[in-house]
């Protein structure tokens, strides 16, 4: 019976930011202060999931293991590393729990490592694997492999593997156990993935694997050129973008959780465990804005791969591995975090027309360039396709940035990035050296921008608009200075800045737009963008209000959970999180807008900037 685990001190709803992650590149799992994975998908971000009491509850599958009793609770990541160390101090004696999901495996394995520090504990180890997002329930045996035992539990194509040196034991698919650790005892617990119809692997070494995990990550983060504010927040943010890039295929998702909502209670609940073209351009910028430059080479392969065949196919967003098909659709069975309903699975805005993502795209690649990354001819070849693709379409209306489920509009920002496009590959012909119908292109870019400042700017308010045919104002507007449509102290910026904080701020933070206006054609309100409080940090530096800057990214880098993670909107009301966690946008703005305030403040030690 599940009541036989004591869930009496356990929160009948885990906060958003009492969850963090760990991960090994291809994967990641959610673990909570309390010590229970509800959200793992194996073996890729966008595979099934195993764990999904994210989701649901216990019975759709987690990993409990904690004291049994009371405890008070602290948690860091060892170093520049994803590997997570929760500390339970009990009345009798104190716990560490490590977790980790070892690098370069080429398989996934995930450890759980528990060390008795002082005095004795009474521990509860509870395991409940359900396939399929929650829904079936495997077939579980108990086997042994030398000094270790083994559960492996089986259905359809997926196996996994728990191995520890307590002899486990399962009943009604479930296995439950409750023991007492005393100081210098250490128990450590493998669980391993692998299709069902092939040999159960070795076990892993898990001190040699660890050692190597540390090694790695340590290395990976100290290729950091970044020495300006709030570092350790950089550093922990780079570290999540690295996470959540597939460095076997490349792909970078958005987030590695589905459906954690917008709105509690309301329909606003998507699946981000995909690729879209814009927020992966936009982490490279981010990587690549701190000192990173091998990354790039891998995303452009996987993108050229992606895109290949007709430019007309492009699409918004991608698999991991550049796959095509992620049809939505609805998972009844599970009743969703806070009773936030539908749970979906795929996204159907893929097949939506949104016109900025080349720009992105465009734009990223520009920066890679001019970091010395040299183009393969294939690579320059599918971004020049693109853009004279770009050419005979940019016109239409669009779904834009947000991906409006309304009707088509002539989104302001996804002008922007259509003249970004044409600028960039300007850039590429005049200043690297590559070929391309340049005449052509200027001409293009000098018309968008034409359009932009008599379309997208609205003379009565002062600022510039959501789209064409509104007064609404938008926070990617923001962007306008950052792409190098105009300067930061422009008086047109400075209206837009003034007429945003007016429109869409909520208790000092951002929200993307007025959810009231109905653009977007759907039911509910959502809270504060933390991406978008992040792009007025960067506007502000780049309007050299460098005090404004500074005083919001202090609250901003305040929000971060207790290991620095940030989810993609925050409840100022209630001070939570809100919406899929850990979310790559609001970590790569938050790297964006530390290296804006960077450079305002060198600007400002000389002489060059003002602040208001």
């Amino acid at each position: 019976m599940l009541d036989d685990v004591d869930r009496a001190r356990e929160p009948s709803l885990t906060p958003i930011e009492d969850y963090a992650i760990i991960g090994d590149t291809e994967t990641a799992a959610l673990i909570s202060r309390f010590g229970s994975i509800d959200w793992l998908c194996l073996p890729r971000f966008d595979s099934a999931s195993c764990f999904t009491k994210l989701l649901g509850h216990a019975e759709h599958g987690r990993w409990l293991l904690r004291p049994f009793t009371d405890s008070e609770t602290t948690r860091e990541y060892c170093g520049n590393t994803s590997i997570l160390e929760t500390t339970h101090r009990t009345a009798t004696g104190v716990v560490k729990v490590t977790d980790l999901m070892p690098l370069g495996m080429e398989r996934a394995d995930l450890v759980r490592i528990v060390e008795c520090l002082e005095g004795e504990v009474e521990m509860q180890h509870e395991w409940i694997v359900r396939f399929n997002y929650g829904r079936t329930r495997p077939w579980i045996s108990h086997r042994t492999d030398g000094d270790l035992d083994m559960l492996v539990a089986i259905a359809g194509p997926d196996m996994l593997v728990m191995r520890s040196s307590r002899r486990p034991h399962a009943e009604d698919g479930t296995h439950r156990d409750r023991w007492t650790m005393r100081a210098g005892e250490r128990e450590e617990f493998i669980l391993n993935w692998f299709a069902s119809w092939k040999p159960i692997p070795e076990s892993t070494d898990v001190a040699r694997r660890m050692a190597k995990t540390i090694e790695t990550s340590e290395a990976w983060a100290a290729q950091t050129s970044y020495e300006g504010p709030y570092r350790e927040a950089v550093v922990r943010s780079l570290l999540v973008l690295r996470l959540l890039t597939d460095t076997r295929r490349g792909g970078i998702v958005a987030a590695p959780t589905t459906s954690l909502p917008e709105d509690f209670g309301g329909v606003r609940n998507w699946d981000y465990r995909y690729c879209w073209l814009r927020d992966a351009a936009l982490t490279l910028e981010a990587l690549l804005s701190a000192g990173f430059v091998e990354a790039t080479d891998l995303w452009r392969d996987w993108l050229i791969r992606a895109i290949a065949g007709d430019p007309e196919d492009m699409q918004i967003m991608y698999a991991v591995d550049g796959g095509r098909e992620l049809p939505e659709r609805e998972l009844d069975h599970l009743p969703g975090y806070a009773d936030s309903r539908p749970v979906r699975i795929g996204n159907g805005a893929v097949d939506q027309r949104q016109t900025d993502v080349l720009g992105e795209v465009m734009v990223a690649l520009d920066d890679a360039r001019s970091m010395g990354i040299t183009e393969s001819d294939q690579s320059w070849a599918v971004q020049r396709a693109l853009v004279e693709n770009l050419a005979r379409h940019w016109d239409e209306p669009d779904n834009g940035l947000w991906e409006i489920r309304g009707p088509l509009r002539h989104f302001t920002h996804s002008r922007l990035m259509v003249w970004a496009a044409f600028d960039r590959a300007i850039r590429a012909v005049e200043e690297f050296g590559y070929e391309g119908p340049v005449d052509d292109w200027k001409s293009l870019r000098e018309t968008v921008r034409e359009e932009i400042l008599e379309r997208g700017f609205n003379h009565e308010i002062n600022s510039f608009v959501q789209h064409y045919e509104t007064t609404e104002v938008d926070a990617s507007l923001l962007l306008i200075p950052l792409v190098g449509f105009l300067p930061g102290d422009d008086p047109r910026m400075l209206g837009t800045i003034e007429r945003i904080e007016q429109d869409l701020m909520r208790d000092g933070l951002l929200l993307r737009y007025r959810t009231e206006a109905g653009v977007d054609g759907l039911p509910g309100d959502e809270h504060p963008f933390l991406a978008c409080s992040f792009w007025l940090v960067s506007a502000y530096a780049r309007a050299g209000q460098v005090a404004d800057g500074h005083a919001l990214m202090e609250r901003l880098v305040g929000l971060r959970n207790d290991v620095g993670l940030l989810a993609e909107e925050y409840d100022v009301e209630n001070n939570r999180m809100v919406g899929n966690f850990p979310q790559a946008f609001s970590h790569l703005t938050l790297v964006g807008a530390a290296v804006e305030l960077a450079r305002a403040d060198a600007r400002t030690a000389d002489g060059g900037a003002t602040d208001r």
